[in-house]
């Protein structure tokens, strides 16, 4: 019985830590990235005014759009925060897994 339970045990905590270690999905973040463009650069080298985002570490990435949801991180025209502020935490990790796809370019 009790091999039984760690088993099953075992199966469900595989089942609830794959989600979350497969990342995000580059695809998708290349389709929500269209709204980045404007600032960032269609290849998300970013401008004199803008940040590189192309390679940053996915992590980072993620922190940074979460600190800017939450009012943790502000810029002074408040555009992250009004469009972070509608990322869900699987949009955040697309667009992270699509830019740091695009290599330090």
């Amino acid at each position: 019985m009790n091999r039984i339970l760690m088993i099953a045990l075992l199966l469900t905590a595989f089942a609830v830590a794959a989600p979350v270690q497969a990342g995000g999905d580059a695809a998708r973040g290349a389709e929500l990235a269209v709204d980045c463009a404007d600032c960032h650069g269609a290849d998300g080298m970013g401008d004199e005014d803008n940040p590189k985002l192309a390679g940053l570490d996915e992590a980072y990435q993620i922190e940074q759009l979460k600190a800017f949801k939450s009012g943790e991180r502000v810029d002074e025209e408040e555009m992250m925060s009004m469009y972070a502020e509608d990322l869900s935490d699987q949009d955040m990790a697309d667009l992270a897994a699509y830019y740091a796809s695009l290599g330090d370019q």
